[in-house]
């Protein structure tokens, strides 16, 4: 397991990754102790590869045994201490080339490289069960067998969690971007011009009155054909009267 070289440091409350240059320029924030910005990083980063682990549990850990990497005890930027361990997480070889991890494949792997470093005690947290709350303590006296150091390491990131929380309240909000609706308004069409007025045909004469046919004359009336005269009744002789 890690030797450690205890680092006493005054801890002061610290803030997280993304917003250390704006907590110090603000008037109100101006004596906080922070960590280096690329530390900050790091513990961020190396903290989501373990679900359930906080960086400022990380950063606790680095706080303790290298402040952080500001410390130029031997041991944490070259050779070793006088337990043998090394870089500013403070491993021993055999632990670390246990949970080594290269965290930037464009430089070698080193115990003094404080990205592979930070990134390797995430790794060794969690297998040690850091990632639970249940976990956690056991995994924080894995790296250290000694109680205190569990207690330390536990008041160091609270006062980061604190810390981080006023660092927020003291943030500017950004601003709330106007909402775009769902559906783009269509685009009005260009104005239409109306076709020309389109003139009424002449009008049009009606044909010349046709004049009715003359009137035809009824033929004459035919007259009924003159009724037969009857034949004159034969007149009887009178008869004479005898006086």
């Amino acid at each position: 397991m890690v030797t450690l070289t205890v680092v006493t440091v005054a801890v002061a409350a610290l803030i997280p990754a993304g917003i250390a240059a704006a907590a110090t320029s603000r008037p109100g924030l101006s004596g906080l102790a922070v960590i280096p910005a690329p530390y900050l990083t790091w513990y961020e980063d190396a903290a989501r590869t373990c679900h359930g682990l906080s960086w400022e549990v990380l950063a606790g850990i680095g706080t303790m045994e290298s402040d952080n990497g500001q410390s130029t005890a031997r041991g944490v930027h070259y050779a070793k201490n006088r337990k043998g361990a090394e870089g500013p997480m403070q491993f021993e070889p055999a632990t670390f080339a246990e949970y080594a991890v290269r965290a930037d494949q464009s430089r070698k792997l080193s115990p003094y490289d404080p990205e592979d470093a930070i990134f390797s005690a995430a790794r060794m947290l969690c297998s040690d069960g850091g990632g639970s709350a249940r976990g956690l303590k056991g995994a924080i006296f894995a790296y250290n067998h000694a109680w205190w150091y569990v207690r330390d390491v536990l008041a160091i990131a609270s006062r980061y969690t604190a810390a981080a929380a006023v660092a927020r309240r003291h943030q500017p909000r950004p601003a709330r971007p106007r909402p775009r609706p769902s559906h783009p308004r269509p685009s009005r069409p260009k104005h239409v011009s109306h076709p020309k007025h389109v003139s009424r045909p002449k009008h049009v004469s009606r044909p010349k009155h046709v004049s009715r046919p003359k009137h035809v004359s009824r033929p004459k009336h035919v007259g009924r054909p003159k009724q037969a005269s009857r034949p004159k009744q034969a007149s009887h002789p009178r008869r004479t009267r005898r006086g």
